[in-house]
């Protein structure tokens, strides 16, 4: 019956949240990008290409001036990793949670941000890791940089 199409169907989906992201989740277009010495992508054509990141870029700017600080969510493991390179361009001081950090390092990584007097301005997570058992109060801001469609 009807049921042929639909990882199809749900393939196309996670090509067109892709689109919805960030043009260097597609290999094509990342390999093409211009990258830096150690490998991260260029700041500005990374900025540039994303219509979401050039948007992200100036609500950090603004939140940065005004003291916030910053969780931002993504349900892509890779869109974070293009995140990382984003703040890392912007020289924004971070921490990531995402599926692969877990325990210890996942709880350090939040210590770290909840210190009183802590650097880091925003919190990288992915929305698989970053619900259960996680308090980021020191946090007043949350963006999620892209949503479920389910």
């Amino acid at each position: 019956g009807g049921g042929a199409n639909v990882p199809n169907l749900l393939n196309t989906m996670m090509e067109l949240r892709k689109c919805c992201n960030h043009p260097y989740l597609f290999p094509a277009a990342a390999t093409e990008a211009p990258k830096l010495p150690n490998g991260m992508y260029e700041g500005a054509a990374l900025t540039k290409a994303s219509g979401k990141l050039m948007l992200l870029q100036k609500m950090m700017k603004k939140l940065k001036e005004g003291g916030h600080r910053v969780l931002v969510f993504s349900q892509m493991t890779k869109m974070l990793d293009l995140l990382e390179d984003f703040l890392e361009n912007e020289g924004y001081k971070y921490e990531r949670i995402d599926g692969g950090v877990t325990g210890n390092m996942r709880q350090e990584a939040i210590d770290r941000f909840n210190a009183p007097g802590a650097q880091q301005f925003a919190f990288l997570l992915s929305t698989r890791a970053g619900g259960l058992g996680i308090n980021l109060a020191s946090a007043d801001t949350v963006i999620i940089f892209d949503s479920d469609w389910n």
